[in-house]
């Protein structure tokens, strides 16, 4: 086990690093926004994480805001960041308090051959043969969670809102990650990602104007224990995640981090059955097993 340990290299160590960082997020934000609501954990969320991202870049880049970015890139990591943040997680953090964490980012394992078709479309790039059949591994394994057979006939074995929001989460971060990925070209990677942070913060501002829900958001705070798992998602998850990510495309293949990263669907498991007494049968095992086995397959 030792000699194993040893021969992983530290990108991939950062990288699966970053995918147990996001199984916790995933399951913080769950337990939040079935509490506090999931409009309340995203403008926390951002709130804290435009703070640490802040003191980070202050203390390793010399600088606290990204003003050395163009105008270029701040009119598309913007938009990008209204599109992946703000819609994509104000839906995702929706399906999370009805479908619960580990279908939510089973759903999520559809973000990376959206992207591919997307990026197909609106910025040239090719898609081999074995991304269109590690797409339809993928698209199998969701099919087989989210689909139960009665009576000879498939049926949706989980809330249809709570899958169509899930959805909407899916795409909004496909989206927000090819207008990151056109909008960031040569500029620093955590600086873009406090671009988008800054976008998603004010978008969850306005929603709060707008929806007038500064007062669910004081009402929030006196769920102290809501609070302190949300601030450990924003940990986990925006800063700490998003750092091991870069480390883990910094100091690897991008299709060998991505693949390893990947794998949150099954590694939510565990943790459903341990924290919130989920009973999971193998077919669901199976699905989330295809499914991470199709994202592979892509970035092979």
């Amino acid at each position: 086990m030792i000699d194993f340990l040893l021969q992983i290299k530290p990108g991939q160590l950062a990288a699966l690093a970053t995918a147990i960082c996001w199984t916790l997020t995933a399951l913080c934000f769950e337990y939040s926004s079935r509490r506090i609501g999931s409009l309340s954990v995203n403008i926390i969320k951002m709130y804290l994480a435009f703070i640490l991202f802040t003191v980070f870049a202050w203390l390793f880049r010399g600088r606290p805001l990204p003003t050395d970015a163009s105008m270029f890139n701040w009119f598309w990591l913007v938009l990008s960041g209204l599109i992946g943040f703000v819609l994509g997680d104000l839906f995702l953090f929706k399906a999370l308090a009805i479908i619960g964490a580990r279908t939510s980012m089973l759903v999520m394992a559809l973000v990376p051959p959206v992207t591919a078709v997307i990026g197909f479309f609106l910025l040239g790039e090719t898609i081999a043969l074995w991304h269109c059949f590690g797409m339809t591994i993928t698209l199998v394994g969701v099919a087989t969670v989210i689909l139960t057979r009665q009576r000879g006939t498939k049926t949706l074995k989980h809330s249809v809102r709570g899958l169509v929001y899930a959805g909407i989460g899916m795409a909004g971060q496909a989206v927000g990650l090819i207008l990151s990925k056109y909008g960031m070209g040569e500029y620093n990677a955590f600086s873009a990602t406090q671009i988008r942070i800054i976008a998603g913060l004010i978008g969850f501002t306005w929603l709060m104007f707008h929806f007038k829900a500064w007062g669910h958001l004081k009402a929030a705070f006196l769920n102290t224990r809501a609070i302190k798992v949300t601030t450990i998602g924003s940990v986990f998850g925006p800063f700490i995640g998003v750092y091991l990510s870069l480390l883990a495309i910094q100091h690897t293949s991008t299709g060998v981090a991505s693949t390893i990263m990947a794998i949150v669907p099954v590694l939510i498991i565990p943790f459903s059955i341990l924290l919130f007494k989920e009973k999971i049968n193998l077919q669901e095992i199976f699905g989330a097993i295809i499914a991470v086995t199709g994202t592979a397959i892509m970035f092979s």
